[in-house]
């Protein structure tokens, strides 16, 4: 009687552990989608700033006019300053192009290369769902924010791993940490200053970013304009580079 009694037992441990590791598996999952949608819409225009500082106080800034569409799709067009106007970027996927005027066709360009310097590079600006590429799990929810830990899907991704954390009761994101494979820490980006954008999108309006590996240097993206907006997919082709202002 004893020995099914702990036969039993250890078989139950066998099926409620697994089955308790995927649960938490998707719950954190559903987390990162949920944190993804309070962004930004699945397809939607945005105005952005850009400020790079360096450690002397010398200031570079760039405004984009940005167009994405569902979870892969991204394309953003040079406003200022005047010698970087008419340049665009595209994002498709993990593939990602920079079409420069004069120039007779895109170049490519890669996810870790920074088109604008400073601390953010391609894949920071033109960034894609969080929940596109990496799987999620959930470090603890103890606090008042989720903690969660994300493994990239696929090595093109940008950063192997990240640490993020969100409010709970808004699931709003805050900071996330991102590491290389060999989990050394490459930047923190911080998002600031929740903004209500209309329509119901309420959201950091900044983005902070900082480095070990660049000391005294700090980006920043601000967001000064957001909103849904139906878009074709001609747009997000490498012929449409040059034709994004039409859609301004």
């Amino acid at each position: 009687m004893r020995i099914n009694i702990f036969v039993f037992f250890v078989l139950f441990l066998l099926i409620i552990f697994p089955i308790t590791t995927i649960y938490a598996a998707e719950d954190a999952n559903e987390i990162v989608k949920t944190i993804d949608k309070n962004l930004a819409p699945e397809s939607y225009e945005a105005y952005r700033q850009l400020i790079n500082e360096e450690p002397d106080g010398k200031r570079k800034e760039y405004t984009f006019f940005t167009l994405k569409k569902g979870k892969d799709k991204i394309a953003m067009l040079y406003l200022t300053p005047a010698s970087e106007k008419g340049r665009s970027t595209l994002r498709l996927g993990d593939n990602m192009w920079l079409f420069i005027p004069n120039v007779n066709k895109p170049i490519r360009i890669t996810s870790l290369q920074s088109v604008v310097g400073g601390v953010f590079n391609n894949s920071d600006i033109m960034t894609l769902d969080y929940s596109a590429e990496y799987d999620a799990q959930l470090e603890s929810s103890a606090d008042i924010d989720y903690v969660l830990s994300l493994k990239a899907k696929t090595k093109t991704v940008a950063y192997d791993k990240l640490r993020m954390w969100a409010s709970k009761d808004k699931k709003i994101l805050k900071k996330v940490e991102c590491y290389g494979a060999s989990g050394m820490l490459i930047k923190t980006l911080e998002f600031k200053k929740d903004k209500d954008f209309g329509n119901g999108l309420v959201r950091p309006s900044v983005i902070e970013t900082y480095s070990p590996l660049y000391k005294g240097y700090k980006s920043f993206i601000i967001f000064q304009k957001i909103k849904a907006r139906k878009l074709p997919d001609e747009v997000f082709t490498q012929q449409y580079m040059s034709r994004l202002g039409e859609f301004r």
